[in-house]
């Protein structure tokens, strides 16, 4: 069954991210919105669009439409969802659900009132190397989890000329307030910040946490690293295990091994030395490792009405509630 999506936001990330992964899933894009006439000519010449509107409530309306897609901005996630599903309309949006925690309560409230799917676009649960993480740590062989670490960096350049971290906490750190609970199986329990300014705009905080299960971990976020280097590191600790995550590709598996320099039948095992994974960026393959194309194909399904793992508004309402905690933590007595 083929999919005729509306979509609202015919931005940069729309265009490079998501677009693209629709028609490999079974949408079809069908009517398009946004309030930069530029973008939204690009978008409509490239998909061959022929139904196009700068009032995302025109979109809405627009007549054979089985859902609603976007990418714009979190007041604009909020209002287009509760519009979308007023209509009956299913609903794939980018992160953030909401500028806040009430809002994405509401959406979540809408849906529910609905019978529809609203997808949440957190797709650091697709980058091809946390998969891989989750998969090793649900399989059976790892044994409880532990302790996590993990980094998620940018640099300031959003913030020049006006120190305001909203959009950083926003679009980037709800972003691990996801992905560290379902990597370790329960949703966070304390937590505690320490942070450091050294300049306007440049900040960086470690977050001290427990989860509800035991885990305990720290995340370092902050905005004080170029964003040409890797900007993301995962370590999940087990009892003799660990499974390390670099740059959202590089896996490495560490179990264990016995020592093998006095051994002169040293050989290695399956089963307890070191397993490493590295994509083959030479191989002709159209793979995403971001973890885009992934996403959409979970949200297609979603939004068939199929079984799928599809993170929804009620991980966003979570993921809002943790952020706003840390958030919080972070802003007092500054």
């Amino acid at each position: 069954m083929t999919l005729n999506i509306g979509w609202i936001g015919c931005g940069r990330h729309a265009r490079q991210m998501l677009l693209p992964q629709l028609g490999r899933n079974g949408i079809r894009l069908a009517a398009i919105c946004d309030v930069d006439k530029d973008s939204m000519q690009a978008v409509a010449r490239q998909y061959g669009v022929r139904h196009v509107f700068d009032d995302f409530r025109d979109l809405i309306a627009h007549p054979g439409l089985d859902a609603i897609g976007m990418a714009v901005g979190p007041d604009v996630h909020r209002a287009a969802s509760l519009e979308a599903l007023g209509r009956g309309l299913p609903v794939f949006m980018e992160k953030p659900p909401a500028v806040d925690l009430a809002g994405a309560r509401e959406v979540e409230a809408a849906a529910k009132r609905a019978g529809k799917p609203v997808i949440v676009g957190f797709m650091k649960r697709y980058s091809t190397g946390n998969r891989i993480a989750h998969n090793i740590l649900t399989g059976g062989g790892f044994g409880p989890v532990l302790g996590i670490l993990g980094t998620y960096m940018t640099a300031p350049t959003y913030f020049e000329g006006e120190a305001d971290y909203t959009g950083f906490y926003l679009h980037h750190c709800v972003h691990y307030m996801d992905l560290i609970p379902w990597l370790a199986g329960a949703a966070f329990a304390d937590m505690a910040v320490r942070r450091v300014e050294p300049a306007p705009g440049k900040l960086l905080f470690h977050l001290n946490f427990s989860c509800l299960n035991g885990v305990i971990g720290s995340v370092v976020m902050g905005t004080v690293q170029s964003r040409g280097t890797p900007m993301e590191f995962i370590q999940v600790m087990g009892d003799h295990t660990r499974v390390e995550v670099a740059n959202i590709i590089n896996v490495s598996y560490f179990r264990n091994p016995p020592f093998k320099a006095d051994d002169p039948a040293a050989s290695l095992s399956d089963a307890v030395d070191t397993l490493t994974w590295t994509p083959n960026f030479t191989a002709a393959a159209n793979e995403d490792h971001k973890g885009y194309n992934a996403l959409i194909a979970d949200a297609a399904a979603a939004l068939r009405g199929e079984p799928s793992a599809a993170p929804d508004i009620a991980d966003g309402v979570k993921a809002m509630e943790q952020l706003e905690r840390m958030v919080a933590l972070l802003e007092r007595d500054v």
